[in-house]
């Protein structure tokens, strides 16, 4: 029996790679894992195929009607079709998550899709459906390997550009859900038939990822990255085959409730807090971590007591600026605290080593955020505010250090993510974000006491608040956007009417009424249709041709053929420059002066070709019969001119006596044509350069739409500003302020120039307490290696 559709190699699921592609560029134990991870979860996909037909066939036999029924066997039919495209489509989905792990997103503009009002209802049920069940999925792995998920997310952060939380971590339970169902898309399954291809999933997939994180850690353990990081082995158990139709252990303990997987994160969050501890023990005795010499009878506070003190220094915090220049000593004011209670009960009272370890964790933490260049000044003070309230949250829940959503720590976070192009010019006090700021911050020094649900709550509102803020922005932002893309277009096309015009002007004289004429009025005729139709279209190159036999019939011109090319053409010619300028919009009292003064030159070259005409009977009367389409076209001509010059026919004087017309002034073209957009001025320095090299240049290159920046326009004065849109017929950066509103715009050497002087910084975005913990750990790694 064959069973080459059921192997899925990896070599051809992995997609080529070149020493310069994003995967090659992966640190090789990371390679490692990857590689190793691909090799387990195609086993595991091939194991659900193998199962597939026969659940699926259970169903079908277990059918209620013969619709049902039959759903169930196209169901089995279209897996057996696809089953190697989609382990392919999977494996391959799952490279791709690794590829990106060095690369930086370019951000796109928010896309709406269309709403058939017809379908919502139908649409909304089934992706409510699908959501739930990937959810419950998704909390089913977290509940008993989120720890050992946590800490290869951590590991992952140490040797990868982007941050990563446990969502976006390609080996994560969500992200691998994610592919499975990108992988399933072509599959025509109804609703509840996907619901039990995740189920299978869930039971031959997502069942074992305990094993692929233990693998995973250890191997970047013995990489030697974090190995202080200790993760429990997995529990043994029946694999999904064997335990087919038989509840395992764990499934008991999930349907028994969810207390044994809280004790199992507990443990873990303990055990994270007990690295930390580990790290402190290092430096204890040192600045950073003061060793105070007691007598043998001092006695620790509880926690509880603890939380009571704590509680007392917050209603009796100093203001803001107290606390942002460091005037405010949180463990100078404790002591003091403890010291009057030492005195009432004749014992020595000191906090207890646990939660002097938290104190002096908060405290690095609250330094850092002080000390941190993203933060605007103006915030610093306000958020100096909140370490009393976090350091009682730390106290009562040590997983504020290791679990990235805790809602204080996501409170904190968002805070700082909403401040990060918030610019302190002006009135701050009136400023909406400051003040729901400073309301977040009274209200937690106000309320909280013991009970850490506050946070979610504030979190919720000020969540609320900031979408509505990011919204309104993005908005904003994308009309920004969309005004820039079209100014870039009408650049471009003014720059091909300047090439077209120069092209048939320059170094020419012509009667200035025709120069004037193409360069005012022509030329947005030509920059509409090259903005509406572009240069190839026909329309382009027929207004090309109006301004070319405008130019000619303006020229001097002598032959017989040119008389009647000018009489047959200067109908048409007068014709298609009025529908041309009226399509334009040009002013009619304009339009109105050209066509009077290219009247008159008009004029003056048909009197030019009549003074010439009693020279031409000069021939013998015999030739006079050969002659009659010349008296016509000399009739015509004269018609034309009579038409040109508004008076009748009859009334034409004769050509002896007939007073010339006033010629018309003439201008050579000698320089460029130039168009400028109203209120434009064209820069007339040349740009600095740089070579391509450069450092500056390479930093510019490397910026993304979404980055934030601080401009320094003086001593003084800072501007923070995101890049919305990267223009590139143009190559210009725009920049936009915490609303949506372009406050900058700069050419790539222009920007690689300010970078070069330092005039511009590059804010770092990443989450605040994630970087104030990194550092944290660092520094504390650090001084346990000296």
């Amino acid at each position: 029996m064959q069973t080459d559709a059921k192997v899925v190699h990896l070599n051809k699921a992995a997609p080529e790679q070149s020493p310069a592609s994003p995967a090659g560029r992966l640190p090789v134990a990371l390679i490692q894992v990857r590689d190793k991870a691909a090799q387990q979860l195609k086993q595991a996909l091939q194991a659900l195929f193998d199962n597939a037909d026969d659940t699926l066939f259970e169903m079908a036999d277990r059918a209620s009607s013969n619709a049902e029924q039959n759903a169930f066997f196209e169901a089995m039919r279209d897996l057996r079709l696809k089953r190697k495209s989609i382990e392919r489509g999977f494996l391959q989905k799952v490279f791709e998550s690794f590829a990106t792990l060095n690369q930086y997103e370019i951000g796109k503009p928010p896309q709406l899709a269309p709403v058939s009002f017809d379908s919502l209802s139908l649409v909304q049920d089934d992706v409510l459906e699908e959501s739930v069940a990937l959810d419950a999925m998704v909390a089913r792995v977290m509940s008993r390997d989120g720890l050992a998920l946590g800490h290869l997310t951590t590991r992952l952060n140490a040797m990868i550009t982007q941050k990563l939380d446990d969502k976006s971590n390609p080996l994560g339970p969500h992200k691998l859900c994610e592919r499975f169902l990108e992988a399933c898309a072509g599959l025509g399954v109804e609703i509840r038939v996907k619901l039990i291809i995740l189920k299978l999933f869930e039971k031959y997939v997502l069942a074992d990822v305990d094993q692929l994180y233990a693998n995973a850690n250890q191997q970047l353990v013995e990489a030697g990255v974090l190995p202080e990081l200790k993760s429990a082995p997995p529990a043994r158990r029946q694999g999904p085959r064997q335990a087919a139709g038989t509840r395992t252990s764990r499934e008991a303990a999930e349907e028994g409730g969810s207390a044994a997987g809280g004790a199992y994160a507990d443990a873990g969050e303990q055990e994270v807090f007990g690295v930390l501890q580990e790290l402190l023990a290092q430096v204890r005795g040192t600045a950073v971590a003061p060793r105070r010499a007691l007598p043998a009878d001092a006695v620790p506070v509880s926690s509880n007591d603890l939380m009571r003190l704590l509680s007392h220094l917050q209603q009796h915090l100093p203001n803001e600026a107290a606390v942002a220049q460091d005037d405010y000593n949180l463990r100078g004011q404790l002591e003091q605290l403890l010291a009057r209670a030492s005195a009432k009960t004749g014992k020595t009272r000191v906090v207890g080593e646990i939660d002097e370890d938290v104190i002096n964790l908060v405290a690095m933490l609250f330094e850092f955020i002080l000390d941190d260049r993203t933060l605007p000044d103006s915030l610093k003070a306000l958020i100096g505010r909140l370490q009393i309230p976090m350091l009682k949250v730390a106290v009562l829940d040590k997983t504020f250090f290791s679990r990235g959503s805790h809602p204080a720590r996501r409170l904190l976070n968002e805070i700082a993510t909403a401040a990060l192009g918030w610019s302190g010019q002006g009135d701050a006090q009136r400023d909406v974000l400051y003040q729901r700021i400073e309301q977040v911050v009274q209200r937690l020094l106000n309320d909280f006491t013991d009970d850490p649900a506050i946070f979610s709550d504030v979190l919720a509102e000020f969540l609320a608040f900031t979408g509505d803020e990011r919204r309104r922005s993005e908005l904003l932002e994308q009309r920004t956007r969309d005004a820039e893309e079209g100014r870039a277009k009408a650049e471009l096309a003014r720059q091909q009417v300047e090439q077209a015009l120069n092209a048939r002007l320059l170094g020419k004289t012509l009667p200035e009424v025709v120069v004037r004429l193409l360069q005012e009025g022509w030329s947005k005729v030509l920059q509409l249709i090259c903005l509406k139709h572009g240069v190839e279209a026909e329309e382009w190159q027929a207004a090309l041709v109006v301004m070319d036999d405008l130019v000619w019939s303006v020229e001097p011109h002598e032959s017989p053929e040119d008389r009647l090319r000018l009489l047959e053409l200067v109908p048409s010619l007068l014709k298609a420059l009025r529908d041309g300028l009226a399509s334009a919009a040009i002013d009619p009292f304009v339009t109105s002066e050209f066509f009077s003064q290219l009247e008159s030159v008009h004029v003056q070259a048909f009197q030019r070709f009549k003074r010439s005409l009693p020279e031409a009977p000069a021939e013998s009367p015999a030739a006079q019969p050969q002659g009659e389409g010349e008296e016509a076209a000399a009739v015509t001509e004269t018609e034309v001119a009579a038409e040109l010059s508004g008076m009748p026919l009859l009334d034409l004087p004769a050509v002896e006596a007939e007073p010339l017309v006033e010629p018309p002034a003439m201008v050579e073209v000698v320089e460029e044509i130039v168009l400028l957009a109203p209120g434009e001025v064209r820069a007339t320095e040349p740009e600095a350069s740089l070579p391509d090299d450069d450092a500056a240049l390479v930093q510019v290159d490397s910026l993304r739409v979404g980055s934030w920046v601080e401009i320094f326009e003086d001593e003084e004065h800072k501007l923070r500003c995101k890049l919305a849109a990267i223009i590139k017929p143009t190559g210009k950066y725009i920049f936009v302020n915490r609303t949506g509103m372009k406050v900058q715009e700069k050419s790539r050497m222009g920007l690689a120039v300010e970078f070069r002087r330092g005039a511009i910084r590059l804010l770092d975005d990443a989450l605040l307490f994630d970087r104030a913990l990194e550092s944290v750990i660092g520094n504390l790694r650090k001084l346990k290696g000296d």
